[in-house]
């Protein structure tokens, strides 16, 4: 098959699409087939759409992700031209010419529906759940909202709020709670906050990130996640970060985090576990693949977080040992 591996755009995950882009790309060629990366936002600044892109050399430069996110004003001052199209040149047309693509975008720029959206109103096939399962799971107030009757989940509220609603927010807060931008993924923006001043300092910085943030309670216990595939639920894993919690550092650097597949936790806790994230699943109207992420409490109850509909991350191989805790 000849297939584009989409990847990058403008998002505050880019460099992790780009490295996922890059790895998937490796191993659909080992596989026998004629893949090309590209990027979203940047396309084909050199030459034109033709066949040469599908046997073209990826960069291994891609395969680092580093400690900060990228500033999305450098990258679009790096754009030649001023078009507004989230599509650079090219990338439509070598979509056309291909049999498949892979969408191996994260965040807004993604993840979130939009390009799903375009892509069917062109009949083109791609990878991953559809335009309105991936709109929904990219928006973490109205996920939580839709499946907080068939699972447990953390109490929580949204806000949208500027930098003169930060005093009475911190005034009125409960912690310790975890902070989350509403749309963005790779745990960019998430913190968790034990004090005032730690709010404070999230709240300020979530400014940069749109304003409109989650406030979740904070449960203790060990993060468990279960991907489903094909609408069968496949083993835990649990992650275990060697200091703090889970957040975009820990993700993406090696030896940060461990994870354990399967979980070392009871055969009651993994059905328990399963079926939540078959029933999230259920839900939201995913299809094909999609992964949940689940704090497991020390009585054993999975207490739903997130729902991912396409993410492909390039995580650390999984290790044996160890337990987890926070958030």
């Amino acid at each position: 098959m000849k297939i584009v591996v989409l990847a990058g755009g403008l998002s505050p995950e880019r460099n992790v699409s780009l490295s996922t882009g890059t790895m998937v790309t490796e191993a659909l060629r080992a596989l026998g087939h004629r893949a090309g990366l590209i990027d979203l936002y940047f396309g084909l600044e050199t030459g034109g759409a033709d066949e040469a892109f599908f046997d073209a050399p990826v960069s291994e430069a891609y395969k680092k992700i580093s400690r900060e996110a990228p500033d999305l004003d450098q990258v679009r001052r790096g754009r030649k031209g001023d078009s507004p199209s989230m599509f650079g040149p090219g990338v439509l047309e070598l979509c056309r010419m291909a049999d498949m693509v892979f969408l191996a975008l994260h965040g807004t720029c993604g993840e979130d529906g939009r390009v799903q959206a375009a892509f069917d109103l062109m009949g083109i096939p791609y990878t991953g759940a559809g335009y309105l399962g991936s709109a929904i799971a990219m928006d973490k107030d109205l996920t939580k909202r839709m499946v907080a009757d068939v699972v447990s989940t953390p109490g929580w509220k949204t806000v949208t709020y500027t930098a003169a609603d930060i005093d009475r927010l911190v005034e009125t807060a409960r912690l310790p709670l975890v902070v989350k931008p509403v749309a963005s993924g790779s745990s960019i923006g998430v913190s968790i906050a034990y004090t005032a001043e730690e709010l404070r300092r999230s709240l300020t910085e979530g400014l940069a990130l749109g304003g409109r943030t989650v406030l979740e309670e904070y449960i203790r216990g060990r993060e468990i996640q279960v991907g489903i595939l094909e609408d069968k639920a496949l083993p835990s894993i649990e992650i275990i970060p060697k200091q703090g919690f889970y957040d975009y550092a820990n993700k993406y650097q090696p030896g940060a985090a461990l994870e354990v597949c399967p979980a070392e936790i009871t055969p009651e806790e993994e059905a328990r576990v399963r079926a939540a994230a078959l029933r999230v699943y259920e839900t939201l109207g995913l299809s094909v693949y999609s992964r949940a992420d689940f704090i497991l409490t020390e009585d054993g109850e999975p207490c739903f977080l997130d729902q991912h509909p396409a993410r492909h991350d390039t995580h650390q191989p999984a290790a044996p040992g160890g337990r987890g805790g926070g958030h």
